[in-house]
């Protein structure tokens, strides 16, 4: 066995491959089961957003890879799941949320210290929290990682989780810039979570402080959900992962994908490591949709990526390289999720110095909707399109060939396992509120 782990290795590496090493227990932290079957019902309960009618699993649901399936999600406002999600006639939304819905997978392996497409939340030992925020000075200590304090965010958004303004107090406290402190948007939620019987029960056998009698914070419920995606969408069982055992060797087709990889088309340079990814910050001329990351009172649609977290003019247009687990069944792909045709994005992406001239709108999956802000504001104004293109790096086309066997590799890193998650679907939450499945 260990003799056809070498032989393929020495087929990669003959192509001038660097094939990292396999994935084992010791690249994830410890979980505890208590706090991931409480967090499971968590992220599938409603009760988290403002008006009690989105769940975690809204944009984030294992029927479409731990993704929505769409290109913009949308959050308050929408009604249904998945690429079937449309506007609620009775409550339209304001605009489709920003960036596309990234997928779960392996976040709670040691590795990933850095999170959104921006990178906006980072671990940074120097700071009381060990955590680098938009909250900045407020942001509270206890969040047991970063993947607990980035599960928490979406329910701050009042177009993902938290509402429109003034429809709820989740919202109101959102809008009045009242997060942290008693009566803040967070301690609104601990209190409606620990008003449920069940969910205090679990609360107590999770953690023995609360069982001690200390009241339910919001930490405890982020830690939860975060304990449950890190055990539910741990994916190490692919094709790949099975041959970097030794337990076999990829197809023809896949293998020469996998030498092209890390080999001559250099996909590897960024996607790089165990999971596929440098976790740093590339411009790529990458399509840009939708209302942009603009304040409520900016007009524009642009959205500058990493830049607006650094204000560096040199990272313009920059986003997180995203790990490639399961990376054939995340679509739509990029940023703004402008892509619906995996093979489309890959050959714009070798060489996103073509520029954006041949980009097919009809690629977009995007519910129709009557917005304030034209979902192509950036693409039909020159300038903005010219700044986008300038910042990508020039680079190689790719074949229609070698587009289908980098796709054959890219599928050999799939874990049905994962993405059907391990824990699965709850048939019901403690609030009573409906589940989406």
């Amino acid at each position: 066995m260990r003799y056809i782990v070498l032989l393929t290795l020495w087929a990669a590496t003959s192509a001038g491959a660097e094939v990292p090493a396999a994935i084992t227990d010791a690249d994830y932290g410890p979980v505890s089961m208590d706090e991931a079957r409480l967090g499971r019902l968590l992220f599938y309960d409603p009760i988290l957003s403002g008006n009690r009618n989105i769940s975690c699993a809204t944009c984030h649901h294992p029927r479409f890879a731990t993704s929505d399936g769409l290109s913009l999600g949308l959050g308050e406002g929408g009604i249904g799941l998945g690429p079937e999600r449309k506007p609620d006639p009775a409550n339209l939304p304001e605009q489709r949320i920003p960036r596309n819905a990234p997928a779960l997978f392996n976040l709670g392996a040691h590795e990933f210290t850095v999170m959104f497409h921006d990178g906006r939340i980072e671990v940074d030992p120097s700071r009381p929290s060990g955590l680098r925020t938009p909250l900045e000075d407020e942001m509270v200590a206890g969040f047991a990682s970063i993947l607990s304090a980035q599960t928490m965010f979406p329910v701050l958004s009042p177009d993902e989780m938290a509402g429109h303004y003034q429809e709820n107090d989740v919202s109101t406290a959102v809008r009045e810039g009242i997060i942290t402190p008693p009566g803040g948007a967070w301690d609104i939620l601990s209190k409606r979570v620990a008003a449920i019987p069940a969910y205090r029960d679990m609360f107590s056998a999770a953690y023995p402080e609360i069982a001690g009698g200390r009241p339910v914070g919001f930490t405890d419920i982020s830690n939860a959900i975060a304990a449950f995606v890190a055990f539910e969408w741990r994916s190490d069982n692919s094709p790949f992962d099975v041959m970097q055992r030794g337990g076999g060797t990829l197809a023809p087709e896949a293998q020469a994908g996998m030498d092209l990889f890390f080999g001559k088309a250099a996909c590897s340079g960024c996607h790089s490591g165990k999971f596929q990814t440098d976790h740093g910050f590339h411009a790529m001329g990458e399509p840009q949709l939708g209302p942009g990351k603009a304040e409520r009172f900016e007009r524009h649609s642009r959205d500058v990526g990493r830049m607006r977290v650094t204000n560096r003019p040199e990272d313009a247009f920059a986003f997180r390289t995203p790990s490639l687990r399961n990376v054939t069944a995340t679509g739509p792909w990029g940023h703004a999720g402008a892509w619906s045709d995996l093979a489309a994005f890959l050959h714009h992406h070798a060489d996103p110095s073509v520029g954006l001239s041949g980009y097919d709108r009809a690629l977009a999956l995007l519910p129709a909707i009557d917005l304030a802000k034209s979902d192509w504001a950036i693409l039909d104004a020159p300038d903005e399109v010219h700044a986008i293109e300038a910042a990508a790096p020039p680079g190689r086309p790719l074949s229609q060939v070698e587009v289908r066997q980098l796709i054959a590799f890219l599928d050999s890193l799939r874990d049905r396992a994962a993405i059907d998650g391990r824990l699965g679907v709850p048939e019901a939450v403690p609030s009573g509120l409906p589940v989406e499945r």
